[in-house]
This record gives structure tokens, sequence and C-alpha cells, in this order.
């Protein structure tokens, strides 16, 4: 075997920056389409009332109890029609803590494939700690206080 050959394929490379922002655009143009055709799938079905076509939380279903984004549908709706105070009321700690978090990565995300890079949000062993310590107690205070 001469020093020129190899035992395998050669490793392929890493997507190019051109390859990367195509295929951010291309994500965020299917998440923006999609989000675009619930929101107005939402705009014209009011979760508040009861008979809606929407998905039930499973939790809620197979518990009785109030999951940590139990009430994120409702709150979408009243935020779509201006209802700040009733989105608060619906789910307060997804709206307060949930929308920035959302906001930063998918921003973030977006920006770094634009760039040609690659973003990829990763979560300490703290991190989870706070993220699962933030939504035991808020669902354990939702539960309790009614």
């Amino acid at each position: 075997m001469s020093t020129g050959e190899s035992w395998g394929p050669a490793e392929p490379a890493g997507p190019t920056g051109a390859a990367v922002r195509k295929r951010a655009l291309r994500r965020a143009a299917v998440a923006l389409g999609g989000g675009a055709a619930a929101a107005v799938y939402l705009w014209h079905t009011d979760p508040h009332q009861p008979g809606q076509l929407l998905i039930p939380c499973p939790f809620k279903w197979a518990t009785g109890l109030l999951c940590p984004l139990c009430g994120g549908t409702r709150m979408a709706y009243d935020l779509m029609h201006g209802e700040v105070v009733t989105a608060f009321h619906d789910n307060a700690v997804l709206l307060t803590l949930g929308g920035p978090v959302v906001a930063y990565a998918v921003g973030r995300r977006l920006v770094a494939g634009l760039r040609g890079r690659v973003y990829r949000p990763r979560l300490s062993g703290r991190g989870n700690a706070v993220v699962l310590g933030i939504a035991a107690v808020w669902m354990l205070a939702r539960n309790l206080v009614g």
C-alpha cells in the first residue's frame, strides 16, 4: 500500500457557509409559513369557548392537573387579539419567561444561519435544573392556588 492510499472513504467536509445560509432561510420560511397558518386558524377559533377543534393538553387529560404549558393556546389567542391582561392570566410564567427565551433562541439561530454558522443552544446541568425547577414550582403553584 502506498502512502497516498486510504482505507476508507474520505471524510465528508462540513457544510459550506452558503449551504448553511440556504438551509437557515428554508427552515425559517417553513416555520414562518406553518406559524402563519396556525395563527390564522387560531385567530378564528376561540379556545375560551368549549367545543373548539384544538389539541387538548395530554397531561391535563390524564391527570386533571394543569401542566406548566397549559393555557399557552389561550394565551396566544389573547395576545393576537390585544388582550395582554387576559393572556397574563392564562399563563403568566410562559408569557413573561418563555416568550423572551424562545424569541432569543430563534433570533440567535437565524442570525447565525444567515452568517453561515450553525448555532446549537446548550443548557448546562445548572440551566436544566433552573428550567425544571421553575416549571415544577409554577405547576405546583397554579394547581394549589387554583
